[in-house]
Formats: C-alpha cells, structure tokens, sequence
C-alpha cells in the first residue's frame, strides 16, 4: 500500500502543477491581455484603455528595421536575437522598433515601461529622445489626442539576447507603480527565503552530510538567479553594462540549480558511488563548460547562438532524466527520501515541460516565469526534506538517548546489586574466618607453652605459621573496616568545620595525652560549610591522627588546621613524627600497602579509607614528608553552597 501511495504522488504533483500553470497563462500572462492590440505598425487607444487596472502591454503592431530588413512587421518577443534564424548572419547589431500611438481621449501624463533590454538603448517620442541607458528604462511624457511615432533604437555586440525581447508597458505612474509593487514584493521573498534556509542549513553542516551542504548550495544557486529581477530594476536609475553579461550569470545559476537537484536526487537513493553516476556527474559538469564557451564565442560564431540555444534545452531534459532515474532508484531503494525526490522531480519536469510549450507565448504581469516558479518550489520542497530528516534524527537521538537512559539505569541497578551481593558476602566471609583465624593463633601459643616435642626447627615452623596468621588477621581486620564504611549510606548534609574541628580535638585528645603528645587545633577565621556524612569525617580523622599519634614521640605535636583559599576548605594534619621515605610517598594510599616501618601491626587500609572518603566528597589529597620531621597531609573540599 505505500509503495502504491508513492508513485501515485507524482501524478497528483503533475495535475495540480498543470492547473496552477494554466491560472497563470490565463492570469498572469503579458500575451493573454485584453484589447487594444497593435497591427500594421500602430495601436489604437483610448482614454478608457488607460485607466484599467492593468497596464497596456505593446506587444503587437511593431515595425523591425535592421541591416537586413526594413519595416518588418513582428511582435516583441517572436524572435530572441537579430538573426532570426538565419545562423549565418550575426545575432547582434542596430535595430530600430517603430510603433505608431493612435489616442482619442483627453490628454493625459502617462508612463512607458521597458524590462529587461541586454542592448544599449534609445527611446524616442515624434523624433524627441525620452530615455537612454543600458538594460530597464521608464519613460513618462503627456500624450495628447493624434498619432505619435514611439520608437525604440538598440545596439548590442554580445551576449545571448539582442534587440527588444521583453515587451514594453503602457499606463498612468499608479498602475506601473501598483504592479511593479507586487511584482518587486514577490521576487523579494523569492530571493531572501533561499539564503534563509541555506543559512540555516549551516548549523546542520557538521551533522547534516552532503546532502545538507549540497542543498544550501542549491539555495545560493537560486538566489543568484532571482538577482537579475534587481540589477534590472537597478539600471533603471543608472546605466549598468554588466546587465549585458548578466545573461551568463543567470545561466550559471540555472546551470547549479539543475546540478543540485540530481545531486541531492543521488544523495537520496544511495547511489552516490555508483558507475551511472559517475558518468552521469561527468556529462552534468562538461555541458555547462561548452555552454558557456559557447555563450563567449556569440559575438564571432553566428551559429553559436542557435547551438548554445539547443544544448541549454538539452541540458535541462539530460538534467531532468537523471532526477527522475536516480528518483526512481531511491523508491526502489525504499529511501525515506524518495517521497520527496519523486515530487521534486516531478515539479521540475513541469516547469521544463512549461518552458518549451509556452515559449513566446507567456510573460508574468505580476510574478514568475513557471521555470522560476518550480525553483521556488524547489528550493521549499527540499528545504522540507531537511526539515523533516532533521526532526527524523531528533527523534531517533531522543530514541537512542531514552533507550540508552533504561540501559544505563538497568545497568546500574544490577551493579548495585552485585556490589551489596559481594559487600554481604565479604561481610560473612570477614565474620566466618575470625573464629578458625583466633583459634589457630590459640593452637600456636599452646604448643608453644606446652614445650612438648617442640625442638628448633618446629620452633621456626610455628614463628613463620604465627607470622602467616597475623597477616590473615590483620586483612580480615581491614576487610571490617571497609565494610563498616560501606554501611554507612545515609544522605549528606551542611557540617560547620569549626564544629568538625572542636569534636575532632575532643575525640583525640585524652589519647594524645597519654601518649604525651600535644593536639592542637586551627579552625578557619570564618566558619564554612562542607557536604559530608559525619560518620565517615570521624572515620577520615580517626585514621589520620591514629597514624600521627604512632609516628609521633613523646614531646611531639599534632596540629589539625582549617582555612579557605580559591573558593576551597584546605584541611591540614601534620605532626612531628619519624616521617615517611621519599620512594614511600606515592604508595602509602594504595590498598594494604604497609610501611617498612608497621609491618607488624598495619592493616594497609587507614590511608586507603581516607583518600576514599575525600574522593568521594569531591576533594584532593596529598601528602608531604621529610624523615625525621613529620608528615603532612593536605586536603581540599569544595564548599556547600548558601542556603
């Protein structure tokens, strides 16, 4: 049922194009005007013609004098260039348009518009020069009752168009104002909504691919051919002769649009490293070179014209095979994409359909040529398939990022599990062994008291047994450490560190003095806040002082100081012990690690625990020493934010 819905798509794009091209032909179309009409080299009018809503469009009734022919009756816009057909003669020179003006009316101001003249120009009224310039002209002047000879003199020696092609407007100010109005306001948003969207497409560089890229270049492609309606509207106040070359320019832009349309066509199906695209991206880029060499060659090849002529319609249907072929392939290939490239491949088969039936036939008054029409349409079409490939991959990021949130929390749920399994299981494991570890140590002083049988060798036989099983011991002891921390899961809260400091110098302090150490204690000038569990800040200082107070002889000091420096809590420990060996210093916080000096009686852990604890809060550790000065240890905590 979809692939069915697909193709039928095109056909209802192709039946609605047709019926908006025909309300343009009958709408907007310079060549399906009312009367009056000019015939014989004169035009008839009357006051009632001028006042009409839209302007009188001179398009008949023209006398053509040239090098070769004199007062040859033709319309404007049957032929694009002097040579008529004739491919031996030059398409450029001098011509002369002559059109008598017949008024039966009042007299009356009224204003003559000529679009889009690639030559150099003259308009004359009863011999008297009204304007002259290069490319648009406006002309206002009074036209009274009788017959005036208006006449149009050109010259050109190069580019593609020659002559008058564009037929000229006659009216009152207002009604050329009203319908340049429309018209201006109409090719203004055609020619910004591309550059829009190209510079959206911008932010969608990094992620969106080439068909992204190749898309905002068909933007500025059809940009740049919109432009002529404004240097055309610009040489009405100033002669430009780059208006002369701009033909050139407007083909280049055609010539990049059409380009992009198959490439974007290509994105979409997949076929981007095909063979048929290779050889079809290599016939794509050569025309546009022999066009434009030929477009150069006009002015010394007279055939060159007729030929540039052709190729150009061949290149748009060779341009609209390959859209449709690879438009074909993407549905085939069940591209997300194809319901898009099939409709604008449709649209622009249209609009090159349009261009060769109703060439010389249709002028717009108001709006577009149908080829600028499925550009615009163009432009929008595949600005929606970014639009909708955007919100496709938003989508299946969303997807990703929802799925990958159930795995990280599923994932997480069963590491919790397993690390409370393995807490419990060390935690039994740690209670179980004690009672065979303590019975062996008893069995060990009993043979040992007992004397019986006991001779030197089984003497060293129990000391290294003994030595085995208090290293047992001491691991099982850390091992309850450990797990009493881990039971500790209650949330944090704000603790003063002047108050952390007071209960630490009441905890310690009796001990101290029995050993005949002095503890001292620094708090902070200003109290701060930390984010801690109190249980695990006694287990922090326990350790550190415990460890002070072995190293630390009698006489010595001990000093617990606080202060605040970069927006951290600095916590300081240092005594005036023995102190640790420089090549001790980076292992004294690995896990069991004991110093040469406490092989008998440390578990390893103390220091352990403590960076534990201070990595977990968020804060650093370390530690400086000099043997035989003492030891400091240094942290820093982050502060608890105001409340």
């Amino acid at each position: 049922m979809r692939q069915h819905r697909v193709w039928w798509r095109p056909l209802y794009v192709l039946i609605i194009m047709t019926f908006f091209f025909m309300l343009l032909f009958y709408g907007d179309n310079k060549y399906y005007t009312p009367p009056p009409y000019g015939k014989a080299g004169a035009i008839r009018l009357t006051e009632a013609d001028l006042g009409r809503r839209n302007p009188i469009f001179l398009i008949d009734g023209w006398l053509l004098t040239d090098a070769r022919v004199t007062d040859k009756p033709t319309y404007i816009g049957e032929f694009s260039n002097l040579q008529r057909g004739d491919l031996s003669v030059s398409p450029h020179g001098r011509a002369r348009y002559e059109l008598t003006l017949s008024y039966d009316g009042a007299e009356r101001i009224v204003s003559i518009d000529f679009p889009q003249l690639y030559s150099e120009y003259t308009v004359l009224l009863d011999g008297t020069r009204l304007i002259q310039g290069i490319g648009s002209g406006r002309a206002t002047f009074l036209l009274t009752a009788g017959e005036h000879v208006l006449a149009v003199e050109t010259f050109s020696v190069l580019g593609y168009y020659s002559g008058m092609y564009f037929p000229p407007a006659l009216g009152t100010a207002e009604t050329l104002l009203q319908t340049g109005s429309v018209q201006g306001f109409a090719y203004a948003l055609a020619f910004l909504i591309p550059p829009t969207l190209a510079v959206f497409t911008l932010f969608l560089w990094r992620t969106g691919g080439k068909l992204t890229r190749w898309f905002g270049v068909l933007c500025c492609g059809y940009a740049l051919y919109m432009a002529r309606y404004f240097v055309f509207q610009l040489s009405y106040f100033v002669s430009l002769p780059i208006v002369q070359y701009w033909f050139l320019v407007q083909s280049l832009a055609m010539y990049c649009l059409c380009f992009c349309v198959v490439q974007l066509t290509v994105l979409a199906s997949g076929a981007e490293r095909s063979k048929v695209w290779r050889w079809a991206r290599m016939l794509l880029l050569t025309f546009p070179v022999v066009l434009t060499a030929l477009a150069l060659l006009i002015p010394v090849l007279p055939w060159a014209v007729f030929v540039h002529g052709r190729l150009t319609d061949i290149y748009y249907m060779v341009t609209f095979c390959a859209a449709a072929f690879f438009s074909v392939r993407s549905v085939t290939a069940q591209s997300w994409e194809s319901r898009y490239t099939l409709v604008g491949c449709t649209v622009f088969g249209t609009g090159l359909l349009a261009n060769l039936v109703l060439s010389n036939r249709f002028e717009p008054i108001r709006f577009f040529w149908q080829f600028e029409w499925c550009g615009l349409l163009l432009v929008l079409l595949f600005g929606a398939m970014m639009v909708s490939r955007s919100r496709r991959i938003l989508k299946e990021n969303d997807m990703l990022t929802n799925h990958l949130e159930e795995q990280v929390k599923k994932r997480t749920e069963e590491v919790t599990q397993l690390l409370n399994e393995r807490k419990a299981f060390f935690s039994d494991m740690a209670h179980d062994l004690k009672a065979p570890v303590f019975a062996t140590q008893s069995f060990i002083e009993a043979i040992r008291r007992s004397g019986v049988g006991v001779d030197t060798e089984l003497q060293n036989y129990l000391a290294q047994a003994e030595s085995k099983q208090w290293e047992m011991a001491r691991r099982l002891q850390g091992l309850s450490a450990i797990n009493a921390l881990d039971k500790i899961d209650g949330k944090r809260e704000r603790v003063s560190v002047q108050e952390m400091l007071s209960e630490v110098y009441a905890t310690h302090c009796g001990e101290a003095q029995v050993q005949s150490v002095y503890l001292v204690v620094e708090p902070p000038e200003q109290d701060v806040f930390l984010m801690a569990q109190p249980e695990k800040l006694n287990i922090l200082f326990e350790n550190l002082i415990y460890n002070a107070l072995r190293a630390t002889p009698p006489n010595g000091s001990i000093t617990v100081s606080a202060w605040t420096e970069g927006g951290k809590i600095c916590v300081a420990v240092e005594d005036t012990g023995c102190g640790i060996p420089e090549e001790e210093l980076s292992l004294v916080f690995r896990r069991f690690y004991v110093g040469a000096k406490n092989r008998e009686t440390g578990t390893g852990l103390g220091l352990y625990i403590v960076h534990g604890i201070v990595s977990e809060l968020g804060g650093t550790i370390e530690v400086h020493s000099i043997v035989g000065k003492g030891t400091k240890f240094v942290m820093e905590f982050p502060c608890a934010a105001y409340t």
